[in-house]
């Protein structure tokens, strides 16, 4: 399968990787407008050659396309318009409705499969590409119906390779969805990092930090490059997210600060349950500790 991809940061990267180790691409144009990017995507063997953009979507079985969403609104027709009739076209944006409205009424759109994999770390460039980064996670398709049929079934075919899981969404239902598990996380986790670097005696602080601080505010060190435009574009539903978590959290400061300790415990004790759901855990676990509430605020 000859693939090209464009985009050769840790998503771009570590799809090489797989693909090249699960032998579904036996050749992997890379298309990549940073220099240095380029340079270490060649090093590390994640492609066999860097090409121009027209170039290298021409006579291609596969276009994958794994940039910033803002720089994807741009490119995407633009891939469109140079492809043959029978390449499929992916991408690997976290948002949906944007990109999927930009080329709805392109002649080749049933070209185009609208994929988000829901895996990824805060760290960013070649030699950020993982091995498996994608493995028993899942991947989102939106709109397969405004694809054809032949295009879905190779996407599919190319997540099934990587290991994933895979899902169906509209568009909007992905966004909405999307908004509350990835995006409210990293508007969160920038918020906190900006909170501790608001405090004076900051320096004591971060010396003192262990490891429920850096795994809370980890995605803080996420690229604004691709994080700021994922905003953008997703405004009104992380907006929306936000307005349901700031609530909580203003729940959770209300109790402290009225010295409700019985209801500070009940919204603990709510929250552990999201073990069940995440870990499998046993309902019972949350039972137990559900007397062990009533016992304690007794």
């Amino acid at each position: 399968m000859n693939t090209t991809i464009i985009g050769l940061g840790l998503i771009g990267g570590s799809l090489a990787k797989d693909l090249r180790k699960s032998h579904f691409a036996t050749h992997i144009t890379g298309v990549e407008n940073n220099p240095e990017h380029a340079k270490q995507a060649l090093e590390l063997g994640l492609v066999d050659r860097i090409e121009p953009l027209e170039k290298a979507v021409k006579n291609t079985d596969l276009v994958i396309i794994a940039i910033p969403v803002d720089k994807e609104v741009e490119i995407l027709p633009k891939v469109l318009d140079l492809i043959s009739h029978n390449t499929t076209v992916t991408d690997m944006g976290s948002t949906k409705r944007v990109i999927t409205e930009t080329v709805k009424n392109h002649e080749k759109r049933k070209n185009f499969v609208a994929a988000h994999p829901m895996s990824g770390t805060e760290n960013s460039g070649p030699t950020a590409a993982l091995e498996d980064l994608f493995r028993d996670r899942i991947t989102i398709l939106c709109d397969q119906e405004d694809s054809g049929p032949q295009h879905v079934a190779l996407v599919e075919k190319m997540f099934q390779s990587l290991g994933m899981d895979i899902a169906y969404m509209t568009s909007d239902e992905q966004d909405h969805s999307t908004a509350f598990i990835s995006h409210l996380p990293h508007a969160a986790a920038y918020a906190l990092a900006n909170a501790v670097q608001d405090k004076e005696d900051r320096k004591i602080i971060f010396d003192l930090a262990g490891g429920g601080f850096r795994s809370t505010v980890r995605l803080a060190k996420s690229s604004g490059t691709m994080w700021h435009p994922i905003f953008q574009q997703n405004r009104n539903y992380v907006v929306e997210s936000l307005d349901v978590y700031i609530k909580h959290l203003q729940e959770f400061r209300d109790c402290m600060f009225n010295k409700e300790d019985e209801r500070l415990m009940e919204l603990i004790v709510n929250a552990n349950k999201i073990r069940t759901i995440l870990d499998g855990e046993s309902p019972n676990l949350v039972k137990n500790e559900e007397k062990i509430v009533k016992l304690y605020t007794k």
